[in-house]
């Protein structure tokens, strides 16, 4: 299985989808996407994650990030499968495309194989995997979780909120970190540069190595 990961480039495959054929490069154009896949349709917890990413939808719009499900069954499925996932999350629409795989090849290209689960005819499964994939089509964060557990909305919108901050900002996000917190100034940034940079203002951290590292500002 080919090791996707933080700072590949995503192949650029060509995909069916609820909403038609297309290639992944060419949807995800010049914007932020979040592609994740789901073990299959009609399953407990994909039907809830489904729904509270259509849920989130806004939030996500919000920011300039499209969203691209992944199950491995076939379309005809999915369509099934829709109705049921905005009959349990009511008012929300699944207005993103889902990718169908039923013979398992895209999910081993984008490194989203569950290796120990496997549908009732033993096949293998994809894992509850999510890329956030950059405008320059390379991945800049991965989740991977099993089959079994269900993934956290405002995470995913809190490390969107991170890693867009970064780009705009030579800053860095701390642990716990969510929107209005100060955030950390990039070691590669010198205190000179960090004055013209953050006019606001920075804290320096009085620490025991005396090493002027740990500096916190607020931006925008």
């Amino acid at each position: 299985m080919p090791g996707l990961t933080i700072g590949d480039e995503i192949p650029n495959l060509e995909v069916e989808t609820t909403h038609g054929k297309f290639k992944l490069h060419d949807f995800v154009g010049n914007q932020w996407t979040i592609l994740f896949s789901h073990p299959g349709d009609f399953t407990p917890v994909c039907t809830t994650e489904l729904g509270q990413m259509a849920a989130y939808s806004g939030e996500f719009e919000k920011r300039g990030v499209k969203l691209l499900g992944l199950s491995c069954d076939d379309i005809q499925s999915h369509n099934e499968w829709v109705k049921d996932i905005e009959a349990y999350t009511p008012g929300c629409k699944v207005n993103y495309p889902i990718i169908a795989d039923p013979n398992r090849d895209i999910m081993k290209q984008l490194n989203m194989v569950d290796p120990d689960e496997k549908d009732s005819n033993g096949f293998p499964v994809p894992s509850r995997a999510l890329h956030i994939v950059g405008t320059d089509k390379k991945v800049k964060l991965s989740f991977l979780y099993p089959a079994t557990t269900g993934r956290n909305m405002d995470e995913i919108v809190r490390v969107l909120d991170s890693l867009q901050k970064a780009v705009s900002n030579k800053v860095a996000t701390p642990a716990n970190w969510k929107v209005g917190d100060p955030v950390v100034i990039s070691p590669s940034v010198t205190n000179e540069e960090a004055k013209k940079m953050f006019p606001q203002g920075f804290e320096t951290k009085d620490l025991p190595s005396k090493k002027d590292y740990l500096r916190f500002t607020n931006v925008e």
